[in-house]
């Protein structure tokens, strides 16, 4: 008899599968939907409202993947129809596609949470990152957000930038924590990247992308180097009142008797489903082509949530031989 886990409260759903840019720390560029003249890959409507009125009792809804939600063209139907069953739905953009229209109904169609991801205060600097975007634009399309919310007089969406932190633009941080008091916006998280995509069987595609993490990881940068600019973003957090999260850069060691979800309770707490309804461990894992547990779309979220690969991941979880994926993982080694 197995003993099966209750559906999660938390679930990531991904509308879309493709980006409109190539940033230099996303793998979505090398996944094959972002081969040239591949066919829109955005999920159906239809199987979205399924899959949330099938996953129950959801609390929150994180409404993107690798993804740029904002290329799904019913994207806000699918925000009201969760916030209409009272789930709190957040989502991540790149901002770039932001119009005034767009911007409006980020606020009624009872979005949340908007997440901008801004990893740099200056043009040249965030344009080396995010190939393809334009910082002019960017900053256009975040004030079209706040003007949005002011000229309907709502708190909502809570406006939050997000950045990816690396050796190339560590520097910014203390500007970037300016910016973002400056814009109006309430928070400022920064991020380690997240991944190595160091396991053996990673698919061919995506090793580029191993070498720009080893450039530009701060796991192997000076310690006294990351701490002066961490500070001093820091005391310009403290200064202008924005709530500031850096990452930790110790990896963690776990100890043999830590139980999985200790060590991280993703697959216990959290779904993460792709635009096509394959279901992965987590939002790090990034594409269903390195690990999936099967299709809740076409099999359902019970049958996949509780079905033997997802046990025998969280079983891998729990022992002393992690599964490859999580073991160079940055929320798995605390460095997130």
């Amino acid at each position: 008899m197995r003993d099966d886990v209750a559906l999660p409260r938390f679930v990531q759903i991904e509308p879309v599968g493709q980006c409109n840019l190539r940033c230099r720390m996303c793998p979505i560029a090398f996944r094959p939907e972002s081969a040239p003249g591949h066919p829109a890959a955005t999920m159906d409507v239809d199987v979205f409202k399924r899959l949330i009125d099938e996953f129950g009792a959801i609390e929150e809804l994180h409404l993107q993947g690798m993804g740029e939600p904002m290329m799904h063209p019913r994207f806000f139907e699918m925000v009201s129809y969760a916030a209409g069953r009272g789930i709190r739905v957040s989502t991540n953009t790149n901002m770039t596609l932001m119009t005034e229209a767009r911007a409006a109904k980020c606020v009624s169609s009872g979005l949340d949470t908007l997440h901008a991801s801004l990893d740099a205060a200056e043009a040249e600097a965030y344009e080396a990152i995010r190939l393809r975007a334009s910082f002019t634009k960017v900053l256009r399309n975040l004030r079209r957000i706040v003007a949005a919310k002011e000229a309907a007089a709502s708190a909502l969406p809570h406006v939050k930038l997000v950045a990816v932190v690396m050796r190339r633009n560590l520097t910014q941080l203390p500007a970037l924590v300016r910016l973002a008091a400056r814009e109006g916006v309430e928070s400022l998280s920064v991020q380690h990247l997240c991944h190595d995509f160091a396991e053996s069987s990673l698919p061919e595609q995506y090793k580029p992308m191993r070498a720009f993490i080893d450039e530009e990881t701060l796991l192997q940068d000076e310690r006294e180097r990351i701490a002066m600019h961490f500070d001093a973003a820091r005391i310009e957090a403290q200064r202008l009142g924005i709530e500031l999260r850096l990452p930790n850069l110790t990896p963690r060691q776990h100890a043999p008797d830590v139980p999985g979800p200790k060590r991280c309770d993703w697959p216990w707490r959290g779904a993460y489903v792709s635009y096509d309804g394959s279901a992965m461990p987590c939002c790090m894992v990034a594409t269903p082509d390195r690990i999936n547990f099967g299709n809740m779309a076409r099999e359902g979220v019970a049958q996949v949530w509780n079905n033997t690969a997802y046990g025998e991941f969280r079983a891998a979880l729990s022992s002393d031989t992690p599964p490859e994926v999580c073991s160079s993982c940055a929320v798995y080694r605390g460095t997130f």
